[in-house]
């Protein structure tokens, strides 16, 4: 119970776990858990276990470990230990690796292919460092606060965007055999009590979303990702309608590995699991990164207490056979037996991890986290960044996720060979280096220029080009001749307003730099735990920019931020012509900034959420929650599907910018081609039954004798590693165990299911749309085409009371396609809309539903932002 609160519902039970491996028509799986079930058949209970469970947090090179897998006489290497690392910004705590932009940054760009490529060189990276599981990408949080710590590491406030984005992130990333890791599954929006006893809490908070909400908002990326194939979901912190994510059989059970078809493995953010018997019950099938529930213990939840577990029968070993087979048959599916495999006598790995996350020197502990033991060599410092051909892809996706939100009589693009005589003055701490780029723990500062939030998801910067350093060689290196270069004045801080405010007023051009920082919620930074306290620029970023614009008549300010700022305070200055939305670009942020001020770059990125004028225009709960509000901090999403544009929609809200807005150095004109649909009563509302299961992998069931589950002879601990043997074979005994609400009811499966992603049919196209984009203006550039649909206004609800009707958004995002469009010339662009696409959640019917005819019409606006929308049709 909560105090203040009526008593509150856990979310329903759904059991048993779905077996992986029983989809129709999927032939790639099939083959992998065939490879998998012959594996798997010849390990021994304690070795399945292994792959179940981390060996404990720095027992390993990684952030993440498993244990191998040895045949029961312990001669041959059998499976090869695992090796997870973060994260969605590159290789977290290794050498040599890139720093990738941040996911809102990759999102900016809209640019699918892009995206993809960016996936495929951080997999790249992770599999020369011998990494087997990326963690990443981030698709959790959405961004419904806009505040939140976290937003930075997803690519926007759509779940259209988002999932599209993660799926291409996925495929680029597994195209190169690493697996992804969807994250973090589901509703964890905020960082505040996000985690049990990391906020004086005993529990963490829960979020309490409706079932239409999870399937039209929430759920719709990681369904997108199942579709893309990923090999790995991590559960969140938080509690989700007060169950805790990680032992939510609804939704690990029920809506992922039933309804999405998810064939991979189900991992534990790190310590997130709270109940280990449960939590596999409920669908967990590897545990992160092995202790309980406490940092370093030791102390697993798993473990030897999931073999004990299966030799009492108090878990079934199917269950325990299920989530040995998922792992596997996952990596066979990645194809890593060819990359990351065991040499053919079995007795080594042949990709082992070769550096260390925890210590810098060529040699050191093997198992850091012991504290001692073996040593041995831990880094080769091996360089995967092949040359700077990774750093150019970090360099065209900082300068495609720029967005360039003001550009007042055209200050922008700075002309080239046009600054003789002139002067030049860049202002505030985020152009400088500050005291270094890596001087914070996990980036945990806003100091010098910004280009990633904090927290597990940031890496080390090889290097990071400031955007001082790129602007000095940018303006110095335009012509041969120095007479054109300016004479530059920089003042790198964002307090001395005197100096500063001086400076200005002798400028012929002034830039302004401020940021907004957030991250995880186990650091803090100037008062920012984790999420931020509003929506302001830091560091008095915006005294910085009214000081400057109130002394210079020609303004341009930069803004490397986690998430949208408000700029009210000054952005109606006439003195402020220029404003970009820069983002957090990773280690080339500089150049990325140049070739877009000077034009090398015409500007195409796209704003992945809305930019306010408050945060009150975000709706009433769109704030972070600060305070607990009972002994378990309650967090109902009661705004529903409106978060986001859709909330500003809704209430006639008029943003500063829009969802999806950016300019261009050029002009487009977007026009009606076609529209292509058939009679929606001739297609049946409901999608046709789910295709039937195929028959699974088969292993005999029968319980082993509790002395192979004993530890070997003679065997050397090392300290605080965790094992899956058993010491005392006395405590083997069954016991009556208490287990959870509805364990005993079989449920049906989801008429919504039967594919990876859901009913393959939910996925066919149902409506095409074909535009025409014409550049109207007198340079090349791309073009972010964005297609919105809003549903018929009389849809009924099934069961409902007369004259009762759906409610939906103003307008969602369907589809968009960025294109490359010449001076004068015409691009066609073409969207197909699914089944899915055109219909709601019923909760009733638990299914997908497409209106009727009679039930009005649709509309579907095509245009370069949520509200510049010259196309609009109705069907």
């Amino acid at each position: 119970m909560v105090l203040g609160r009526k008593p509150v519902a856990k979310s329903e039970g759904w059991y048993p776990t779905p077996q992986g491996g029983i989809l129709s028509n999927n032939p790639s799986w099939e083959k992998s858990y065939a490879k998998a079930q012959k594996l798997v058949s010849e390990l021994s209970l304690p070795a399945k276990v292994n792959l179940t469970t981390g060996t404990g947090w720095a027992q390993g090179f990684c952030v993440g470990n498993t244990g191998p897998a040895y045949s029961l006489d312990g001669a041959k290497l059998l499976f090869p230990g695992l090796c997870l690392q973060d994260g969605p910004l590159g290789l977290r705590f290794a050498d040599h690796a890139t720093a990738w932009p941040a996911g809102l940054t990759v999102g900016a760009t809209w640019n699918r292919n892009l995206i993809r490529e960016k996936g495929r060189l951080h997999a790249l990276e992770a599999k020369q460092k011998g990494i087997n599981i990326i963690l990443g990408p981030a698709m959790g949080p959405l961004g419904r606060v806009p505040a939140g710590g976290r937003n930075w590491e997803g690519f926007g406030s759509d779940p259209v965007l988002q999932g599209i984005a993660a799926a291409e992130t996925i495929k680029g990333i597994q195209s190169e055999g690493v697996i992804a890791t969807a994250k973090h599954y589901i509703f964890n929006e905020q960082e505040h009590f996000r985690q049990a006893n990391e906020w004086g809490l005993s529990h963490a908070i829960s979020a309490n979303v409706d079932d239409r909400t999870l399937h039209e908002l929430y759920l719709w990326p990681f369904a997108d990702s199942v579709r893309a194939g990923v090999g790995s979901i991590m559960c969140s912190y938080q509690q989700a309608n007060n169950t805790y994510a990680c032992g939510n059989s609804k939704l690990l059970n029920g809506i992922l590995k039933d309804e999405l078809g998810f064939q991979g493995f189900v991992q534990s953010d790190w310590l997130a699991e709270r109940n280990g018997v449960e939590a596999v019950l409920s669908g967990l099938d590897m545990t992160m990164p092995g202790d309980g529930v406490v940092w370093a213990d030791g102390l697993s939840l798993l473990g030897p207490r999931l073999t004990e577990a299966v030799l009492n029968t108090t878990v079934p070993l199917s269950r325990l056979n299920d989530m040995a087979t998922r792992i596997v048959a996952t990596y066979y599916q990645m194809n890593q037996d060819k990359h990351f495999g065991i040499d053919k006598n079995g007795k080594k790995e042949l990709n082992p991890p070769n550096f260390s996350s925890w210590e810098a020197t060529e040699e050191g502990l093997i198992h850091f986290g012991s504290g001692r033991g073996p040593k041995g060599i831990v880094n080769k410092f091996i360089d995967v960044q092949d040359g700077d051909k990774h750093g150019k892809v970090v360099r065209a996706i900082g300068a495609e996720g720029t967005v360039l939100a003001k550009n007042e009589g055209g200050i922008l693009p700075l002309k080239k060979g046009a600054w003789k005589g002139k002067k030049v003055g860049i202002y505030g701490e985020d152009a400088g280096e500050g005291k270094g780029r890596n001087y914070c723990k996990d980036r945990s500062c806003n100091q010098g220029t910004l280009a990633s939030g904090w927290g597990s998801g940031a890496v080390e910067f090889p290097y990071l080009v400031t955007p001082l350093e790129a602007l000095s060689k940018a303006f110095d290196g335009e012509t041969s001749s120095s007479e054109d270069t300016p004479e530059i004045t920089s003042i790198l801080s964002n307090f001395d307003l005197k100096s500063i405010s001086s400076s200005a007023a002798k400028q012929d051009l002034c830039l302004v730099f401020v940021s907004s920082d957030a991250g995880e919620g186990y650091l803090q930074d100037l008062g920012v735990k984790g999420d931020r306290n509003d929506l302001f620029a830091q560091k008095d970023g915006d005294k910085l920019v009214s000081t400057v614009a109130t002394n210079c008549a020609s303004t341009v300010v930069v803004i490397h931020a986690v998430g949208a700022v408000v700029v009210e305070r000054w952005i109606d200055s006439p003195n402020v012509k220029g404003l970009l939305y820069a983002h957090l670009p990773g280690q080339e942020s500089g150049n990325a900034l140049v070739d877009v001020l000077f034009g090398d770059v015409n500007p195409s990125g796209k704003l992945p959420y809305t930019v306010g004028k408050s945060l009150k225009d975000y709706g009433p709960t769109a704030g972070v929650l600060y305070y607990p509000n009972g002994i378990i901090p309650q967090q109902d999403f009661t705004e529903g599907l409106y978060i986001d544009y859709r909330y500003f929609d809704k209430n006639n809200i008029s943003p500063r910018y829009e969802f999806g807005f950016g300019l261009s150095y050029t002009t487009f004109k977007i026009t009606k081609r076609s529209l292509s649909a058939p009679k929606r009563d001739s297609i049946p509302a409901l999608p046709p039954a789910r295709p039937k299961s195929i028959p699974g992998p088969k292993y005999d069931d029968t319980i082993p004798d509790a002395r192979e589950a004993m530890y070997p002879d003679n065997f050397s601990k090392v300290k605080k590693y965790v094992y899956p043997y058993i010491s005392d074979i006395s405590k083997v005994h069954k016991t009556p165990y208490n287990y959870p609400k509805g364990y005993d009811t079989v449920r049906p499966l989801s008429a919504a299911g039967g594919g990876e992603g859901g009913n393959p049919a939910l996925y066919e196209v149902i409506a095409t749309v074909e535009v025409e984009v014409e550049n109207t203006g007198y340079v090349a550039g791309k073009e972010v085409v964005q297609l919105y649909l809003g549903m018929p206004s009389q849809v009924k609800v099934w069961g409902g009371k007369d004259g009762e009707v759906v409610d939906f958004p103003v307008r969602v995002l369907r589809g968009f396609e960025k294109v490359e469009v010449k001076k004068g010339e015409k691009r066609s662009v073409k969207f197909g809309l699914t089944r899915k696409d055109l219909s709601y959640w019923c909760v009733r019917r638990q299914n997908w539903v497409l209106p009727r005819e009679e039930e009005g019409k649709f509309k579907v606006w095509v245009g370069s932002s949520s509200r510049r929308l010259p196309v609009e049709i109705e069907f």
